[in-house]
């Protein structure tokens, strides 16, 4: 009986297909892909336990621009300001650190941004860091130069935006966080870190645990 030329095609299909997908097969299971959907493996990554959601970003430090989770300072008291080096606010920088450091064993931690928005902070993050040392000798955690209001506002500036319904309206605006997270209040440029009720709303804050 003569072959059909289509049938003959159609079995010798069928017979190389199977070992077509093994040799497919194989190789991925010897890397050890696995076979699951891609979408799966790009599954959010959870946030750390405990750490609210205003400090889930991750920022540069500025000395090195090593990255620095926010989470880290989960549970203290924050303090988060917009800084330049070339305002007339910039001696609050003194105020700042000796604010950081009466208060730190009580859980606060004062967070400095530095932002050109205001067209006062136009150098590197080096120089920066080098200013702030020198000059008022700071040591809290301040972070690589970004912006704090707009659309190209930082998160966490853009999250504070949100929450207070307030931005930066110039260098060394504040906002006071909670243990918990919650944003207390902000405060204009023109409020020192020396200034009482400020201090009373800060050691307010200090005395919840």
């Amino acid at each position: 009986m003569r072959n059909h030329p289509d049938r003959s095609v159609n079995l010798l299909f069928q017979g190389l297909l199977p070992a077509f997908a093994l040799a497919l097969w194989l190789p991925a299971v010897a890397s050890g892909v696995d076979a699951a959907p891609a979408a799966a493996a790009a599954a959010p990554v959870a946030a750390p336990a405990g750490c609210p959601a205003i400090l889930q970003h991750t920022f540069a430090r500025l000395q090195d621009e090593k990255p620095q989770p926010l989470c880290q300072y989960a549970g203290k008291v924050i303090l988060v300001v917009n800084t330049a080096s070339f305002c007339g606010f910039t001696p609050q920088y003194k105020g700042l650190e000796a604010l950081d450091s009466k208060y730190k064993a009580q859980g606060l931690v004062v967070l400095g941004f530095p932002s050109n928005d205001f067209a006062q902070e136009g150098g590197s993050n080096k120089d920066i860091a080098e200013f702030c040392e020198s000059t008022f000798g700071v040591k809290f955690p301040m972070f690589a130069k970004s912006s704090v209001r707009g659309t190209d506002a930082n998160p966490l500036f853009r999250q504070l935006a949100q929450i207070s319904g307030t931005t930066p309206k110039w260098n060394f605006y504040k906002y006071l966080i909670a243990r918990d997270g919650t944003v207390v209040d902000s405060y204009s440029s023109l409020t020192t870190p020396d200034d009482r009720g400020f201090v009373r709303d800060l050691e307010k804050q200090l005395a919840v645990h």
